[in-house]
């Protein structure tokens, strides 16, 4: 057995160890989005310091826990903070979780972030689902030698946002009367923000927004055959120029839509079929 299936079994064991239940869905919380998981029932917290070979988070707003307990009839995971390339987390690291989440059982991934706003229609306050994305930090996770028990050499990307999902998502949206965004993430390293030729550049591609995260989890859920669910909040309306985004107004903005936000994910995770239910 190679030493990085070694490391996510020994993980998922002191895990196991710890929870009540397998996990039928994963939630990743994005920056500012933590308050999401205090909705979760009965939970069970174990702070990613105490799980071997976890890596902590450095930025604010990414606590560094997981949550572990019962969201309607569904035990779930919720990931409170994320690791991210720009932090100098390897691929690896920034997507063990999800490695670790897969062998626990998880069926389905809830990925979610702050993201600025390209498509000049978009506006602070607003929710996107993701329909698709651009790598443009062109690194991958599966880069090296494949693990075979975790999952295929050549995976595909195609479709990795799962249809039936986003409709789900979609029906609760009109159930809130919420207007939900649908459109394409870009994903760049950070920690900078992009340059207005850049913005442009993402534009021209296609991208209706962008961001630092969510991509790598996502290339680790496909691989290893979990279903996908991608929601990005819009903190800042990047397609305009002369708009300078700050972290502080980032989360300052997650905070105002973090009540729409959780009633999104709570109401879909709801509405979400699993084959056994708790």
């Amino acid at each position: 057995m190679d030493d990085f299936e070694k490391q996510v079994f020994e993980a998922v064991e002191y895990i196991k160890g710890r929870i009540p239940n397998k996990p039928d869905i994963a939630v990743v919380l994005g920056s500012g989005l933590g308050g999401l998981a205090y909705e979760i029932q009965d939970p069970v917290e174990i702070p990613y310091d105490e799980i071997p070979y976890f890596k902590t988070p450095t930025v604010e707003g990414h606590e560094g826990k997981l949550i572990f307990g019962t969201v309607y009839d569904k035990y779930v995971v919720a990931m409170q903070g994320r690791l991210h390339y720009y932090e100098g987390f390897s691929m690896q690291e920034i997507t063990f979780p999800i490695r670790v989440f897969a062998l626990l059982g998880v069926e389905v991934l809830i990925v979610t972030n702050t993201a600025g706003g390209i498509d000049p229609r978009y506006t602070p306050g607003d929710l996107m689902v993701i329909k698709d994305h651009i790598n443009c930090s062109f690194q991958s996770p599966l880069i090296g030698k494949n693990l075979d028990s975790l999952g295929p050499r050549f995976p595909l990307m195609k479709g990795v946002y799962d249809s039936e999902l986003i409709k789900l998502a979609r029906n609760v949206a009109m159930e809130m009367s919420f207007n939900l965004q649908e459109g394409v993430y870009a994903f760049m390293t950070g920690p900078q923000y992009e340059t207005d030729a850049e913005i442009n550049m993402l534009r021209v591609l296609g991208a209706d927004a962008v961001g630092t995260s969510t991509v790598p989890e996502v290339i680790v859920a496909a691989h290893s055959g979990i279903r996908v669910l991608g929601i990005s909040c819009i903190t800042s309306a990047t397609g305009y120029e002369g708009i300078s985004p700050n972290h502080d107004e980032v989360l300052e903005e997650a905070s105002k839509i973090e009540k729409n936000f959780t009633t999104l994910v709570l109401d879909t995770i709801r509405k979400i079929q699993i084959e056994n239910p708790l």
